[in-house]
């Protein structure tokens, strides 16, 4: 394969239609062209040129723009498909996934899991498929950019008769006396509207806007930064969306910032609105729901960790700082934001337990557990002692099977599988307690654990957040709208005037908004004898529509 020269001397590149200096037809097709397909302005692309290699195969797929809407169409199809059900990680924590989409909802929910959206976002798949999508952008713009811009750029200001006669607009008419003033006050008048005048040996080439042709090109750019910006955020360390409950006292690693901060929650407060504060703006609703919430904050202090030290060890913490987080005022550090998102007022810290001797009534012992740190065994001496066989914190039923179920690991209702042992019972009896409830799984025992009492704390939930990503997101959004609006309020226009012997011929050409060109045109030449052009489409249209009038007319005299 070649390049082809053209007549006036121009080598243009493989597969060129139209020669990208003076417009000449280079193939029989676009010779038999009514009208030249002005979209790419006749340039050479790859796509439609080389088809031998794999490497041209894979291009000529992904410069498609049918393959790259039916890549968006499915990729947006399967997000759909992903919000029918709960993703993963708004399922209970200590639930298998495999188990609970099929007992929670049913066939449907098995259906989903076994094609794997229930974690979509961040599956292989779902990442090829936005990869997909961004390679489908990058080798669709290159296929087409670069020729176009050749083309423009190569363009001379005398075009080819072939050239101007297929353009949409164009009309010929005889010179006269006065072309030559006429063709000045034509410039003037084009200069008026601000376009941009090449003369070549008498000709004219007016062009204006030609920046709004590489709107759609700056489209691509922004969208294929936007998805790059959405792929970095499951790279580690660029995004972080975590929850962290944390209860008033406690001290606890902050997720998603690799062990490396600790906070402390001090104290955790929340104020009502008083109907008889002077400022009350809320009376009436308080006197219809009794109470609503004025603010909530946490007392906070924030550590970082040594990690040159083991966790735990004398010193490993140094003290940040020591702030207050209010709803839309939080903490912020090392790329890091704590905003305060919800509460809990009285959360079950503590449960006690008595160990009885049933025929006596008699208290063996007495034993407290923490809901948050419970242990495995507590010893009473004298032969008696307590084993904690199972611990369920939200405690919700009996699964088919007889084991006790639990939907989170939050201790909303706790309940307790004990194996009591005593001297009388060396290996144990089993007893099931929770609040105000005991229960005998294994039969009838001597002993029981018996509720007595509880303790609770309020605790805080923050929401953690880093977002590495946001300047890349909005970085191609901006590019985004600024490709929308260039291609949306300019359309690149141009005009050509030339003499061919004892004629002028006029012709125009826009990428969109025709009849706004022709008017242009129309005010441009006013009071001169250049004619105004016509536009052969219409004209085509016109004529094909007569035509097929005259046929129904015979038709029905027949």
């Amino acid at each position: 394969m070649k390049e082809v020269k053209c007549v006036c001397g121009h080598i243009n590149p493989i597969g060129t239609i139209l020669c990208e200096s003076c417009g000449r037809a280079l193939t029989e097709e676009a010779k038999k062209e009514k009208l030249h397909d002005m979209r790419y302005e006749g340039s050479a692309r790859r796509s439609q040129t080389y088809n031998r290699t794999f490497v041209d195969k894979i291009w000529n797929f992904f410069s498609s723009v049918k393959v790259g809407i039916w890549l968006i169409v499915i990729t947006l199809i399967a997000s759909a498909l992903g919000t029918f059900l709960p993703q993963v990680m708004y399922i209970p924590q200590n639930a298998d996934p495999a188990v609970y989409y099929g007992e929670k909802y049913g066939i449907g929910g098995d259906i989903f899991y076994i094609l794997r959206l229930h974690d979509m976002y961040s599956s292989w798949w779902y990442l090829l498929m936005i990869a997909a999508i961004g390679v489908s952008l990058v080798i669709c713009s290159i296929d087409r950019v670069f020729p176009l811009y050749r083309a423009l750029k190569n363009q001379k200001v005398s075009r080819h008769e072939g050239f101007l006669k297929r353009q949409r607009l164009f009309k010929r008419a005889a010179a006269d006396s006065q072309m030559e003033t006429d063709f000045e006050q034509v410039k003037a008048n084009l200069k008026k509207k601000k376009y941009k005048i090449r003369e070549e040996n008498g000709n004219i080439l007016a062009e204006k806007n030609r920046f709004s042709r590489w709107g759609p090109y700056v489209n691509h750019i922004g969208l294929i930064i936007f998805l790059i910006g959405g792929m970095l955020r499951f790279v580690p360390g660029m995004y972080v969306d975590e929850f962290l409950w944390i209860r008033e006292g406690e001290t606890a690693t902050i997720p998603g910032t690799h062990k490396e901060y600790v906070l402390e929650n001090k104290k955790f407060t929340m104020e009502l609105y008083n109907k008889d504060d002077e400022n009350a703006v809320y009376e009436a609703t308080l006197d219809r729901v009794g109470s609503v919430v004025k603010s909530f904050q946490s007392d906070v202090v924030l550590y970082k960790r040594d990690l040159d030290k083991t966790i735990g060890e004398e010193n490993d913490l140094t003290e940040i700082t020591e702030a207050e987080i209010r709803v839309n005022e939080p903490l912020k550090f090392d790329d890091y934001a704590l905003y305060q998102m919800d509460y809990k007022l009285n959360e079950l810290n503590t449960m006690s337990f008595n160990l009885i001797n049933k025929k006596s009534e008699e208290t063996v012992g007495e034993v407290t557990i923490d809901l948050f740190d419970p242990q495995n065994e507590y010893d009473f001496g004298d032969g008696y002692k307590v084993e904690l066989v199972g611990y369920y914190p939200d405690f919700s039923g009996f699964a088919e099977n007889g084991e006790p179920v639990s939907d989170s690991p939050t201790p909303n209702n706790p309940a307790f599988l004990f194996n009591m042992i005593s001297p009388d019972h060396p290996d144990g009896e089993m007893s099931f307690t929770a609040i105000k409830q005991t229960a005998e799984p294994l039969g009838e025992t001597d002993y029981k654990m018996t509720f007595k009492e509880v303790t609770t704390r309020n605790a805080t939930g923050l929401t953690v957040r880093k977002d590495l990503t946001l300047w890349v997101l909005i970085l191609g959004g901006s590019i985004f709208m600024i490709g929308v609006i260039q291609g949306s309020y300019w359309n690149h226009r141009r005009i050509w005037l030339q003499k061919e012997k004892d004629e002028v011929l006029i012709a125009g050409h826009t990428n969109k908004n025709w009849h706004s060109l022709r008017n242009e045109i129309a005010t441009i030449v006013k009071g001169t004898s250049i004619p105004e052009p016509i536009d052969q489409q219409e004209k085509k249209n016109n004529v094909k529509e007569r035509g097929n009038k005259n046929a129904e007319f015979d038709t029905d005299k027949q």
